[in-house]
């Protein structure tokens, strides 16, 4: 796959897997996240990447997403896939949540994922022979809601939204779709952003483990190569069995 790829969020984590498993295929990968990328691309370079780039980004600000694609266009040419998992959670009863932290999470989950998408989609060719690919990630929460989680599930819900709406705008030279992953685990599963009440509640679903996330890498790389030529405007879950829409 010799193709030109933005991981986002891709520290650890999801973000950290696909830029991975994309870097295994031989693309040339950019990684961008708030907190050190550079480590990502070290590690990238390893698995084989055939070039890699480290960029730090905030993705609620505009001119730092603009500068991260200014930097992928002067390395890179364009782009031809986009794998956008910057994200956070927020666990608090709808009494206790401050606007503030309302603000932040819709910022960060859903202005980014607009603004990292706008950003991507203005550097992508594509044709309808060998389509672009936009992959976001929302949630299996996007579907089925959650208590406590109101400010997440609104934002993922959003994320849908863009997926679905962009998916028609910019077909068939550009796929558009979003990853809903169930529990994966990851520091977003930890004590700091989840009781241990929702830990045990994330383990009653039909495989009752949480995932892992090479395996929405896995996911990622399918998306983008020929196996994802059908799917557009797409929530594909891999959940466990969290959610079965």
């Amino acid at each position: 796959m010799n193709r030109r790829v933005l991981v986002t969020g891709a520290y650890r984590g999801i973000g950290a897997a696909c830029a991975l498993a994309f870097a295994a295929t031989g693309a040339r990968v950019a990684l961008a996240d708030i907190r050190r990328p550079d480590e990502t691309a070290v590690a990238a370079a390893g698995a084989g990447a055939a070039e890699t780039l480290a960029l730090s980004c905030d993705v609620s600000d505009e001119s730092a997403v603009l500068a991260v694609g200014d930097a992928v266009k002067e390395r890179f040419g364009g782009l031809d896939v986009v794998v956008h998992c910057a994200g956070v959670i927020h666990e608090a009863p709808l009494l206790d949540t401050p606007v503030a932290d309302f603000d932040r999470v819709i910022a960060i989950n859903l202005r980014g994922s607009f603004l990292v998408g706008k950003m991507a989609i203005g550097l992508m060719e594509g044709t309808a022979e060998v389509p672009a690919r936009v992959i976001l990630i929302a949630s299996d929460m996007a579907y089925y809601g959650r208590e406590t989680f109101s400010p997440y599930v609104a934002s993922k819900h959003g994320v849908l939204g863009l997926t679905r709406s962009w998916a028609k705008e910019f077909a068939p030279r550009i796929l558009v779709n979003a990853i809903c992953p169930g529990p994966i685990d990851t520091d977003m599963l930890g004590a700091a952003n989840m009781s241990a009440e929702w830990r045990a509640r994330e383990l009653a679903i039909p495989l009752a483990r949480f995932g892992q996330p090479e395996e929405i890498g896995e996911l990622a790389l399918f998306l983008a190569g020929s196996g994802g030529r059908y799917f557009t405007g797409q929530g594909v879950g891999s959940n466990g069995g969290s959610i079965m829409p």
